[in-house]
């Protein structure tokens, strides 16, 4: 049984699942050969260049551009064409070439741009090899889903209506676990979280996340933060971006209720420590925290397909949007009021691991 993952360097979003994954099939097939990539250097140089350099100053520093760059390739219908022909011409071949060489029995994006590729090639003829979408946004899923892909993998049921309008009314689509920590499919006690934080048990707890790359209004997140709840612990994870940290901790460094982290892998322990999460990214960290029973609320950049996921967080309930710092500190008051409410079905889902290796024929 052999395994090919694509994925990206340009978020935990798009690594962990592709890690997770890994794990799940090696767990469950241990003579299976898996093969985690990164898409673009396996797509080339050119590819590389366009798509990944510099992509950590344009999602910091100049979100406007990231903004703009969305809308031309996933929105705006002509460039949106130009874009996909450019990337059939540039990326496609190295991306079959690297699948002609591995063999692979089943193919796993957990990047959505490796499978626009690849589930495209799928339907026309040119992959032999069923491709799986393993997909952590709730929306703004065009590169996600595509009639060629043979299975489109979700974190949020909410998502598959807005898949079959995309990849048609037959797409196949399952919401599973197993596209993030382990640590999320059994219950973990808030208590024996908060304690094994260092936090207090008895004050309400505010978690606050730039995501991978700690972007967004971190600080103003934490000052709403303390300004909701005079009693409200803040702890403020600013992922590997160390000058975020670093000006975090200079911030706030005489404020004894506020705790800055870097880039953590156990935000199982964090989220079931939470009450209420403030995110910058949306993703699979939102998810985490329904899966908690931590309340969520999507602020400090809202760009792209960020703004789309939002949209949708408002549209299901799922999450409270706040657009600016002035109405935040109000909102994380109200989500401190409402009590816990933890997905417990999410543990009962199929595993993400099964569904490849089922429709692999392993």
């Amino acid at each position: 049984m052999r395994v090919l993952i694509f994925s990206s360097d340009i978020g935990e979003g798009h690594e962990l699942p592709a890690r997770v994954v890994c794990d799940g099939i090696l767990a469950r097939r241990p003579d299976a050969e898996v093969l985690v990539l990164d898409t673009m250097r396996a797509a080339g140089p050119v590819a590389t260049l366009v798509v990944r350099r510099g992509a950590e100053v344009v999602l910091g520093r100049l979100g406007w551009l990231f903004d703009l760059q969305y809308w031309l390739i996933a929105r705006f219908a002509p460039t949106r064409a130009l874009m996909r022909r450019l990337c059939a011409l540039i990326a496609l071949p190295g991306l079959l070439r690297t699948v002609a060489a591995f063999a692979p029995d089943v193919i796993v994006c957990t990047y959505p741009g490796a499978n626009e590729l690849l589930s495209d090639a799928r339907r026309r003829g040119r992959l032999a090899v069923p491709v799986v979408s393993a997909i952590t946004d709730l929306a703004a899923l065009q590169y996600w889903a595509h009639a060629g892909c043979d299975l489109h993998l979700v974190v949020h049921p909410e998502s598959a209506a807005e898949i079959r309008a995309i990849a048609g009314a037959a797409a196949r689509v399952v919401a599973v676990r197993g596209l993030t920590s382990p640590g999320f499919e059994a219950p973990v006690d808030p208590a024996g979280a908060r304690a094994a934080l260092g936090l207090d048990g008895g004050a309400p707890v505010v978690l606050v996340s730039g995501g991978g790359w700690g972007i967004g209004d971190l600080e103003g997140a934490v000052r709403a933060a303390l300004a909701a709840d005079p009693a409200a612990q803040v702890v403020a994870l600013c992922g590997h971006n160390a000058p975020a940290r670093t000006a975090l901790q200079a911030a706030f460094a005489r404020e004894p209720r506020v705790r800055v982290s870097g880039f953590t892998d156990r935000m199982d322990r964090h989220l079931a420590a939470a009450d209420v999460l403030v995110h910058s990214t949306a993703g699979l960290t939102a998810l985490e925290a329904m899966v908690c029973g931590a309340r969520v609320i999507s602020y400090g950049w809202g760009r792209g397909h960020v703004r789309l996921n939002n949209e949708a967080y408002a549209r299901f309930g799922l999450a409270d949007v706040v657009e600016g710092p002035a109405g935040l500190s109000a909102a994380i008051a109200r989500a401190l009021l409402r009590p816990r409410s933890p997905d417990v079905g999410y543990a009962r889902r199929p595993a993400a691991a099964d569904e490849i290796l089922d429709l692999a024929g392993a």
